[in-house]
C-alpha cells in the first residue's frame, strides 16, 4: 500500500509552498478526494491540509459584490443572509446539491474542483477512459451513455460536470481568485472549467501548486428573477440529469438582460448564449421561451441512450425561465 506523508498548512504561502512536492493534494472537507482515492483513482503522496488557512470569510465587497472564501462550508454559504437576499439561485443550487452532511463538510473551493461522476471514470474495472488513464478511449460513447453530455463533448469523452454550485456561479458572472508559485490571478467562472477536447484528463485551467482563495460575485443585477432548476432521477441528492440556473433583469416586461446557464449536459457549466440573445429585448411569451428553449439545444448530439436530456434540456429552460420570470 503506498505511504502518505502530510502536513497542516498555516497560511496560504506555507500551503501553496508544500503543495510543489511531487504528489501532492491539497485536502480541505475531502468529500469528493476520499472517495477517488479508495476506488484508486486518485493516489496522493502527499497531503497538504488547509483547514487551518483564514479562507473561510463571507464579506460584503465596496461595489454591493460578495467575496466568499474558498475555505466556506456549502452550508454557511447557502444559509447566508446576503446570499439568501442577493444571490438566491446561488443558495437554491447548493440546497439542491447534497445532503446535509455532505454540505457541512464540502468546501466551496472543493466543490469548483470535484470530478465527473461517469461511471466509467469512478469505477477503474472499465480499463478504456480518457479521464483517468489518458489515450486509452472511451467506453461511454458507445456504452451506456444515459447520464453523459450533450453539448461540447469531443470523441475523447463525453462526461458531465456534476458541480451544481458551479453552475450558479457561472450564471452570476463569478469571478475565481487563485493564488500560486507565480503569484495571484482572477479567471471568470465561465472560463474556469474546460471542455474536454484532446485532454479530457484536465479538468480546469487551474495550474499545479495553484490554490483557489476566494470566490467573488459581482453586485447582484439578477436578485429579483432568478431560479435554479434541477432534474433528477430522484429527490434524495442524486445529480442533475440537467439543471438550470436562469435570472433575467427585467425592464416592465421586456427583458433587458438574461443569463441562462446548463448543467448535467456538458463537461462544464453551459452557458447557452444563443437563448440569452433570443431573449434580449422580448417579453417573456410562450413563443419567445420556446424560441429559448430551442436555442439553448442547439447543436446538442444524441449519443444513444442520453438523447432524451435533449428534449428535457429545453422544457427545463422554459420551466426555469417561467420560475425566474413570476410565470410560474
Amino acid at each position: 500500500m503506498q505511504s502518505i506523508s502530510y502536513d497542516r498548512a498555516t497560511d496560504v504561502r506555507q500551503a501553496i509552498d508544500l503543495a510543489q512536492q511531487p504528489g501532492a493534494k491539497f485536502i480541505g472537507g475531502g468529500t469528493n478526494l476520499l472517495d477517488l482515492y479508495k476506488s484508486g483513482i486518485e493516489k496522493p503522496i502527499h497531503l497538504v491540509d488547509i483547514n487551518r488557512l483564514p479562507l473561510a470569510d463571507i464579506t460584503e465587497l465596496p461595489d454591493g459584490g460578495l467575496r466568499i472564501g474558498a475555505m466556506a462550508t456549502n452550508t454557511a454559504v447557502a444559509t447566508h443572509p446576503l446570499v439568501r437576499e442577493r444571490y438566491r439561485m446561488l443558495s437554491e443550487a447548493i440546497l439542491n446539491g447534497a445532503t446535509t452532511q455532505l454540505r457541512n463538510m464540502a468546501t466551496t473551493g472543493g466543490n469548483l474542483l470535484q470530478r465527473t461522476r461517469c461511471y466509467y471514470f469512478t469505477d477503474p474495472t472499465f480499463a478504456r477512459c480518457n479521464k483517468r488513464n489518458p489515450g486509452s478511449g472511451c467506453d461511454a460513447i458507445d456504452g451506456f451513455n444515459r447520464i453523459h453530455a450533450i453539448l461540447g463533448a469531443s470523441d475523447q469523452c463525453i462526461a458531465t460536470h456534476p458541480s451544481d454550485m458551479a453552475v450558479a456561479l457561472a450564471a452570476l458572472d463569478a469571478i475565481v481568485h487563485l493564488q500560486g508559485p507565480n503569484g495571484e490571478r482572477q479567471v471568470p467562472m465561465q472560463d474556469f472549467h474546460r471542455l474536454p477536447e484532446d485532454h479530457p484528463e484536465i479538468d480546469t485551467v487551474i495550474q499545479p501548486g495553484e490554490l483557489i482563495t476566494a470566490v467573488a460575485l459581482p453586485a447582484p443585477t439578477f436578485s429579483q428573477h432568478s431560479h435554479y432548476l434541477k432534474v433528477r432521477d430522484r429527490a434524495s441528492y442524486a445529480f442533475a440529469l440537467v439543471s438550470v440556473a436562469a435570472a433575467i433583469d427585467l425592464d416592465g416586461d421586456t427583458v433587458r438582460d438574461v443569463r441562462i446557464v446548463l448543467g448535467g449536459v456538458a463537461h462544464k457549466p453551459w452557458r447557452a448564449q444563443e437563448a440569452e440573445d433570443a431573449l434580449r429585448g422580448q417579453t417573456l411569451s410562450d413563443e419567445a421561451l420556446a424560441r429559448a428553449g430551442a436555442a439553448a439545444v442547439a447543436g446538442a448530439k444524441d449519443y444513444g441512450h442520453n438523447g432524451f436530456k435533449i428534449e428535457l434540456a429545453q422544457r427545463a429552460v422554459i420551466r426555469a425561465l417561467q420560475t425566474a420570470g413570476g410565470l410560474a
